[in-house]
């Protein structure tokens, strides 16, 4: 088959070069996003899809968008392709984008759906305490990640993933979707349960604030779901104090939501709601104030102390 992939998150990496080195199908073309500046120094950088495919000789086009977009639309027909595969490529398809390909446009999205359709699946599934995740190969509707299902994998959340953790398992397991899952499209398909349907909405900074009044463990999913992106922290005496995995759960507490106290081993813990409580172990779990270097909780202390009894702002 020839193959147009599209694609700009790291996640789709992996799957790109299964297709190009040993899927046996002939990618025609890469569409991806515009080069962006990055850094201090703001230098334009091309996205890592435009370097795979750069490196093996494949034609790359960067559309600042596809809606409305005739000179896009006409390139994507030119290259004759039967299969479109889409991950996490940043725009929503047009309709006469997604009934281009001879056979089928397909995504592979990082949940199972219909659970998180949306822009932040692999947090959200963190975040939301389920057990496992997985990718599902699907095809590609106008509405938001509503096409009937192809084929899926699935791989179980451990206690220790992170969200930059689950996001390369994930990245991982693309090509083998992809190996098992190829001769499956325009052959299988499964209408999604719309019941049971539920979304994780593109993440800004500010959803990572963490409020003291929920539940300790609540909070510990919160602070392993956002990490790296876009990460979490409290707001201490004014100041922001971005805090990273790991927590654990604590003994509980009279006191109130946001108190800080320390344990028996002197490790630095903060009450949650009805008495659950959060460690940060001094070697376990870092700290960083603003405008500072993230240290380990022990040695963030021995600079920064904070008495016990000092509490964080509490929403």
């Amino acid at each position: 088959m020839r193959i147009v992939y599209m694609g700009a998150g790291e996640i789709g990496n992996s799957s790109l070069k299964w297709l190009i080195e040993k899927s046996g199908h002939e990618v025609v073309g890469v569409f991806t996003q515009p080069d962006k500046k990055v850094g201090r120094k703001q230098l334009l950088t091309p996205p890592e899809i435009k370097v795979i495919a750069k490196s093996a000789g494949i034609p790359v086009f960067q559309p600042e968008t596809l809606r409305k977009n005739e000179e896009t639309l006409q390139s994507l027909r030119d290259l004759d392709a039967d299969l479109f595969v889409v991950m996490a490529y940043g725009q929503i398809l047009p309709k006469s984008v997604i009934e281009a390909p001879k056979l089928a446009c397909v995504n592979l999205h990082a949940s199972l759906l219909p659970r998180h359709r949306g822009a932040s699946p692999i947090q959200a599934a963190i975040r939301d305490g389920d057990t496992e995740t997985g990718i599902t190969l699907m095809h590609i509707v106008p509405k938001l990640d509503a096409g009937d299902k192809i084929f899926k994998k699935t791989i179980p959340i451990l206690d220790s993933d992170t969200g930059g953790v689950l996001h390369d398992k994930l990245a991982d397991l693309g090509p083998e979707l992809l190996r098992d899952g190829m001769d499956k499209i325009g052959v299988e398909r499964t209408p999604q349960d719309e019941s049971l349907v539920t979304y994780s909405g593109k993440l800004m900074r500010e959803d990572g604030a963490i409020d003291w009044n929920k539940q300790a463990h609540e909070i510990e999913l919160l602070i392993r779901a956002y990490d790296p992106w876009p990460g979490t922290y409290a707001t201490l005496d004014g100041a922001k104090l971005k805090i990273y995995p790991k927590a654990e759960l604590g003994p509980e507490t009279h006191r109130p939501a946001g108190e800080v106290f320390y344990t028996e081993s002197g490790d630095f813990a903060v009450a949650c709601r009805n008495g659950s409580t959060l460690v940060f172990k001094k070697d376990a779990a870092a700290f960083q104030a603003e405008g500072r270097k993230r240290l380990m909780v022990g040695d963030f202390l021995r600079g920064n102390p904070i008495a016990e009894g000092t509490s964080f702002l509490v929403s």
